[in-house]
């Protein structure tokens, strides 16, 4: 779970280019900041399929998973020692620090212009730094499994804005009815037949309501950073650094510093931002540069399923049978939201 910007052709979260395909933006905040960045390289992609990595896209798309899946068992662990406003900080600086390496690496410069780095920071804002707030405040009251699998609806809630935001994405019968069959798969993990009783009413809709910042950037970078021609490093690199200078200012005001800094939740932290946010970032634009958007964004359906097994295993999260259930049928939903319309052949004379 990261932050940045799309590739082209069919951007996604982790590319600058604006082609994202309509209802999906990348449901982690790595996969949304990606898609930010990706509102502006197209050449990527050629470049990515003339030098093929050492390292097999599917192996690398594993590990993007696992990354992003065991991110919400990192913050529940980092809430165990600081504040919510501090893991987010942590997190954003570490993972900062490690795309200034990589940019470095590749001497790739900042971007310029003024309006450039205000569309960046406001993208900063609804990629990164809300979301992860309000995720690490809502794991403080619900389990570290119902966040991943409120994470995994922001298909569905980016097929919904898009269809009122973005005129060229049209409703078609089979996206909506995955929008209805995802959000009654909502409804059945939150228990909505028992009247939600024992869960933490405040804490889900923090979750949900950080699921929903991802797609309402994405629509934001979509219309404003398309076509920039800034790199895609270039692009997370400046967002990554306007959140963490958003959360430096906050921060301050809501919390005191730590009286100790207890090894576990500090090295879940630094986890959480160095692979999670900085190193996710650059591998999901890897992949969606080498096999495009479509089988890049697939990594969305894992999330869930490795954050709960990871909950259930490592920190002995209970589950009820309504939790995956209600999980399958999100991502069923969120799946054929992402399906797009047959183009009917054009009759020959």
């Amino acid at each position: 779970m990261s932050t940045a910007t799309p590739p082209r052709p069919g951007p996604d979260p982790a590319s600058p280019s604006p082609a994202v395909t309509t209802a999906a933006p990348a449901v982690t905040a790595a996969s949304a900041a990606v898609t930010a960045a990706s509102a502006a390289v197209d050449p990527a992609r050629a470049d990515a399929r003339r030098t093929r990595p050492a390292v097999d896209w599917r192996i690398r798309f594993a590990v993007l998973a696992l990354i992003w899946g065991f991110s919400f068992l990192l913050i529940k662990v980092g809430t165990h020692g600081f504040a919510p406003f501090q893991v987010t900080f942590g997190r954003l600086f570490f993972g900062t620090a490690v795309l200034a390496v990589a940019m470095a690496v590749k001497r790739d410069r900042l971007p310029r212009g003024l309006r450039t780095w205000g569309h960046l920071a406001v993208a900063a804002f609804f990629l990164n730094a809300l979301p992860f707030s309000l995720f690490a405040y809502a794991e403080l009251t619900i389990p570290s499994t119902l966040a991943g699998i409120c994470n995994a609806t922001s298909p569905l809630w980016g097929m919904a804005l898009s269809l009122v935001a973005l005129s060229e994405d049209r409703p078609t019968r089979r996206r909506v009815a995955g929008l209805g069959l995802g959000f009654l798969g909502v409804l059945t993990v939150l228990g909505a037949w028992q009247g939600f009783s024992g869960l933490d009413v405040t804490g889900t809709a923090m979750a949900l309501l950080a699921s929903l910042s991802y797609p309402v950037g994405w629509i934001y970078v979509r219309r404003t950073l398309a076509g920039n021609s800034g790199s895609h490093l270039s692009l997370t690199g400046a967002q990554l650094f306007l959140a963490t200078l958003q959360l430096a200012v906050v921060t301050p005001l809501f919390t005191t510093l730590p009286d100790a800094f207890p090894a576990g939740p500090l090295l879940a932290v630094i986890v959480l931002g160095a692979l999670g946010t900085g190193l996710a970032i650059l591998l999901q634009y890897g992949v969606v540069a080498e096999v495009g958007p479509t089988t890049g964004q697939m990594v969305t359906y894992f999330i869930p399923v490795i954050a709960t097994a990871a909950g259930v295993t490592l920190l002995g999260e209970q589950l009820s049978w309504n939790t995956p259930v209600g999980a399958l049928v999100v991502l069923a939903g969120a799946a054929l939201t992402q399906t797009k319309a047959r183009r009917r052949p054009t009759p020959q004379p």
